[in-house]
């Protein structure tokens, strides 16, 4: 079975390994995620707060909001994102299950490393989030962790997927595939209470109710497509994943093999 993925203009095809067992948690995912407790700040700090309008991008000014400039004091969190904040297409952009953007700043040195001729840009904020923390990154996280942040509560429940805007900013367009071979996706939140958040604010994991499923292997699924039957059946029942890939995992279960 091929899986097919269209990333707002970029469609690759990845081959699915439906029926084969494949486990949950890698070995460092597995020793991370049983570690941190609910309750706990995980040592993580939000670093820097980012917001920005629809703009022109790119020679041609393709309208997007990609470019996000730094909030120094408390900014309110609504439903739909931090305020002040604004997305080009939304038909593949924001919505309330990619109202906020996270990113861990501990890739920027990677980025920096692997991509010297971007070395100058490859600062927080680079990747166009809202939230750059410190402290934290993808194999930390699993599915549907809950954290506070200020006094907002923040609910992981998918991966960035690229499209062509960010070749655009880097004047690159090799960066979206290098980003998606990195599997430094960052995440997307849903705001399950709005409030307000800062620069410095900790970031603590309030409720995790799903231990055994990592965000790292989440992003492989998405990313590659191999996945068996039993990740889909609970990806498909999974209420603190995106609605969208609770609906293709069900899709995937109904279609079977072949």
């Amino acid at each position: 079975m091929l899986l097919r993925l269209r990333r707002s203009g970029i469609v690759e095809e990845y081959p699915s390994l439906s029926g084969q067992a494949v486990q949950l948690l890698d070995e460092h995912g597995g020793s991370v995620h049983h570690q941190v407790k609910p309750g706990s700040t995980m040592s993580a700090i939000l670093s820097s707060v980012r917001t920005g309008r629809a703009a022109p991008l790119g020679p041609e000014g393709v309208l997007s909001g990609f470019v996000k400039h730094v909030v120094e004091g408390p900014v309110v969190v609504t439903p739909l994102g931090l305020d002040g904040d604004q997305q080009a297409d939304l038909t593949v952009h924001g919505g309330p299950e990619k109202a906020v953007y996270g990113y861990a700043g501990s890739h920027y040195a990677l980025w920096r490393a692997e991509q010297p001729r971007h070395t100058a840009r490859m600062i927080e904020g680079a990747m166009g989030e809202n939230l750059t923390i410190a402290g934290l990154d993808e194999g930390g996280i699993c599915v549907g962790d809950v954290h506070a942040i200020g006094t907002s509560l923040l609910q992981v429940c998918q991966p960035r997927q690229p499209c062509f805007k960010m070749a655009l900013r880097f004047e690159d367009n090799r960066l979206p595939k290098a980003f998606v071979k990195s599997g430094r996706s960052g995440w997307y939140y849903r705001v399950l209470r709005p409030g307000t958040l800062a620069p410095g604010d900790a970031v603590t994991l309030q409720d995790r109710p799903h231990p055994d499923f990592a965000f790292t292997r989440l992003i492989e699924i998405i990313y590659h497509g191999r996945v068996g039957h039993a990740e889909l059946a609970r990806m498909a029942a999974m209420d603190g994943l995106a609605s969208r890939w609770r609906d293709h995992a069900r899709a995937m279960l109904q279609s079977g093999p072949g």
